[in-house]
């Protein structure tokens, strides 16, 4: 097949039940009815082979973790997903792999009814280059910038099943029950879309968690310019990294990447208000610590002690 052959057989005919496409593939552009009163989110990742996933890995599994990581961008600022441009570097051309590929995009996107509208294909080093689209309702996205003093620190889930996983990717003595449980976290995440409207009402500032807890909340503080002190007894860690971790599992868990999680923060003035939303979503969130003004990460301990937080996360570069 060419490159338009290509196009048509595995990506054109990805089904989708949005009539805000007015066309999508087979143009220079795709074309959009962006409705009234709402605003258009735009995100952009690239995930390469052996840096973001490993190249043996089904294809199934690759695109599903690269649509869940994009969603997880438009949970973040509280929008909806809604379209999608998808940018494939391959090797060679392997209708196997294609095939798989494209079950794995359909099933992804087709869960959050997001349209494929458009993108490229090339030959090259094995990439997956993803840009997402979403919607929120005027003047409601949520930025990194607006944590205040006082403001309630919370995160959606247990973390650091994603970073457990990559620990075991070569090893072949953990119980198959386990590693199962963990790369399903790390190949199929659960982007947090569910809580846009709670978060659209109550939250502050937000973050997806991708590089690692402690370095996603540096950058609410960074951006909002404030600190934040942790209680690192509630923290929620994932009881597989409490059972691999030992005493180690705490500060494991805040420094792996690839929860997708949100870390957001909740005026304390809201909180009650903000509770009695989530219980009512049948939602649970964790409250693990307070916004402060003196600049910096500080933990207290689980004796009690507070004591500065040394920010961990993934970096390229």
């Amino acid at each position: 097949m060419n490159e338009f052959e290509l196009i048509d057989f595995f990506f054109k005919s990805i089904p989708h039940d949005r009539s805000d496409v007015v066309f999508g593939i087979g143009d220079d552009a795709a074309c959009l009815q962006i409705p009234a009163q709402t605003q258009l989110l735009v995100s952009s990742d690239t995930l390469v082979a052996d840096v973001h996933f490993l190249s043996s890995w089904d294809a199934y599994d690759i695109a599903c973790k690269a649509v869940m990581v994009n969603v997880s961008d438009i949970a973040a600022m509280g929008g909806s997903p809604c379209w999608l441009t998808l940018a494939l570097t391959l090797p060679d051309y392997n209708q196997q792999w294609l095939q798989r590929f494209a079950q794995g995009l359909t099933d992804s996107l087709s869960r959050f009814n997001i349209a494929l509208i458009g993108g490229d294909t090339t030959r090259g080093p094995l990439s997956v280059t993803l840009t997402i689209h979403g919607l929120v309702p005027a003047n409601k996205a949520i930025r990194r910038s607006g944590a205040k003093v006082g403001d309630k620190i919370y995160v959606s889930g247990p973390l650091g099943a994603a970073a457990q996983a990559v620990v075991f990717l070569s090893r072949t003595d953990i119980d198959a029950d386990d590693l199962h449980c963990l790369n399903q976290k790390l190949m199929h995440p659960n982007p947090r879309v569910d809580l846009a409207p709670v978060l659209q009402q109550f939250a502050t500032a937000a973050i997806d968690i991708s590089d690692g807890f402690s370095a996603d909340l540096a950058h609410i503080c960074d951006a909002s310019q404030v600190g934040a002190n942790l209680n690192l007894a509630k923290i929620p860690v994932h009881p597989l990294v409490e059972n691999y971790q030992g005493n180690n599992a705490i500060e494991f868990a805040l420094s792996g990447g690839d929860d997708y999680e949100l870390c957001f923060t909740v005026s304390s003035a809201d909180e009650k208000e903000f509770l009695h939303a989530l219980e009512l979503a049948g939602l649970t969130c964790y409250q693990i610590g307070i916004i402060e003004a003196t600049p910096g990460l500080r933990a207290r301990q689980l004796t009690g002690e507070v004591t500065p937080l040394d920010v961990k996360g993934y970096s390229h570069f």
